[in-house]
C-alpha cells in the first residue's frame, strides 16, 4: 500500500507540461490510490488541467510558483537564481520533510544540481549517480551511471555498485541481485586501473555484493547480470546507443512490412506478436532515472515523456519509499565500512 506517501511534482518540467505531469498523476492514482501529490507551478495553467481530474483533485495539493526552470538553463544559473522555481520548491519539500520524493521531467543537469545541494549525499557517497532500467532478455536490469560522473575512480565504482544492488532489491524484488562491471573484456587482466582496482574490492572475501565480474556491450541486453556498473562517461553512450538502436530496428521493420503486398499481409498474421514485442519495449515501461545516493528521492523523467511514461516514473519514486531505499543504502555503506576498517589489534589499541 502507498499509504501515507506524499510525492512533490514539477508540474512545470517537461515538453507537455503542465497537462501530461498532472495526467501522468492521475494515472499513478489508480495503481496508489492512497499516494497524495504536491503540484508545484503556475496555479493559472494547472488550476483548468486539474478540474477535469476530480480524483487526483482531491489527491493534490498546488503550491503556486510562476518560475520555472527552462530547458536550456545551466545547472549553476538553476542552482544560483532559481531558489523561487517549480523544480527548487519541489525538491525543498522533500528535503523539509513535507513530501517523501520528488519527480521532474524537467532540465536534467539542474535537477541534479539542485537535488545534490538541497538533499546532500549520504554519508560515505561522494557522488550521486543516475541509473535507469533495461530490458533484458531475462526481464529488467540496472545500469548506473547513466552521466552524472564523467570519469570515476574505484571507490566511486564500488559505491555505485552497493547502491544499484540496493536499488535491485527494493525496487525490482531481488533479493541477491548479480552486479557486473562493464568492461572491454571478461579477463581479469582487461581495463583500466580504476575498473581493476574496483573489482578486487567487490571480489573481496566479505563483500557486501554478489559481483559477477567483468561484463562486455553484449552482456548488457543479455542480461548477465542484474546491476551493471560503469562510470557516467561509458554509460551514457551505452544508453544512446540502445536507445538509437531500438529505434533503428523499428524503422526497418516497419519498412519491411510496407515492402511488398505479401509482407502487408503477413503483418495481419503477425500484428499480435508484434503488439507483445513493443509492449515489452516500450519507452515509457522504462521511464524514471533514478538519482542514487542522495539523502531523498529524486526520480527524473524523460522530458518528452507522456502521461503513462510520467506516471510510470512516479511509480519508482513510490517504490523507492515504500522499499525504504534510502536505508538499504545506509545499510550496506555500513557493511562496506566495517569489511574495509582492520579489527584493532591489542597492540594498535595500546598505543
Amino acid at each position: 500500500m502507498s499509504q501515507g506517501i506524499t510525492i512533490a511534482l514539477d508540474a512545470m518540467g517537461g515538453d507537455r507540461a503542465p497537462a501530461m505531469v498532472l495526467r501522468g498523476a492521475n494515472i499513478a492514482l489508480e495503481r496508489h490510490p492512497e499516494a497524495r501529490f504536491l503540484l508545484f507551478g503556475d496555479e493559472a495553467q494547472i488550476a483548468p488541467v486539474l478540474a477535469k481530474l476530480p480524483r487526483l483533485q482531491r489527491a493534490a495539493t498546488v503550491r503556486h510558483t510562476e518560475e520555472k526552470v527552462l530547458d536550456d538553463a545551466k545547472p549553476s544559473q538553476a542552482l544560483r537564481s532559481g531558489r523561487h522555481t517549480s523544480m527548487r520548491l519541489a525538491i525543498d519539500a522533500v528535503a523539509e520533510g513535507q513530501a517523501d520524493g520528488v519527480v521532474s521531467a524537467g532540465n536534467t543537469g539542474a535537477l541534479m544540481a539542485i537535488a545534490k545541494f538541497v538533499l546532500k549525499t549520504l554519508p560515505g557517497i561522494d557522488r550521486p549517480a543516475i541509473a535507469a532500467f533495461f530490458p533484458t532478455r531475462r526481464g529488467e536490469s540496472v545500469m548506473l551511471d547513466l552521466g552524472a560522473n564523467i570519469e570515476c575512480d574505484a571507490d566511486n565504482l564500488v559505491q555505485f555498485a552497493l547502491m544499484g544492488d540496493a536499488f535491485a532489491r527494493s525496487v525490482l524484488g531481488l533479493t541477491q541481485p548479480t552486479i557486473g562491471l562493464l568492461n572491454v573484456g571478461s579477463e581479469d587482466l582487461k581495463g583500466h586501473d580504476a575498473v581493476r582496482a574496483a573489482a578486487m574490492q567487490l571480489r573481496a572475501e566479505n563483500s557486501p555484493v554478489k559481483f559477477h565480474g567483468f561484463i562486455e556491450g553484449n552482456d548488457i541486453a543479455a542480461g548477465t547480470v542484474d546491476v551493471i556498473v560503469t562510470d557516467g562517461f561509458t554509460g551514457n553512450v551505452a544508453l544512446k546507443t540502445a536507445e538509437g538502436t531500438a529505434r533503428l530496428f523499428s524503422e526497418f521493420l516497419r519498412a519491411a512490412f510496407k515492402h511488398s503486398l505479401l509482407a502487408r499481409i503477413g503483418y495481419l498474421f503477425a500484428a499480435d506478436a508484434l503488439k507483445k514485442m513493443r509492449e515489452r519495449m516500450d519507452p515509457r515501461r522504462y521511464n524514471g532515472a533514478m538519482f542514487l545516493g542522495l539523502n531523498g528521492i529524486a526520480v527524473k523523467s524523460h522530458g518528452g515523456a507522456d502521461a503513462l511514461g510520467f506516471a510510470n516514473a512516479i511509480g519508482v519514486a513510490v517504490d523507492m519509499r515504500l522499499n525504504g531505499f534510502v536505508d538499504q543504502i545506509r545499510d550496506e555503506l555500513a557493511r562496506l565500512k566495517a569489511i574495509q576498517t582492520p579489527p584493532e589489534t591489542p597492540q594498535s589499541a595500546a598505543l
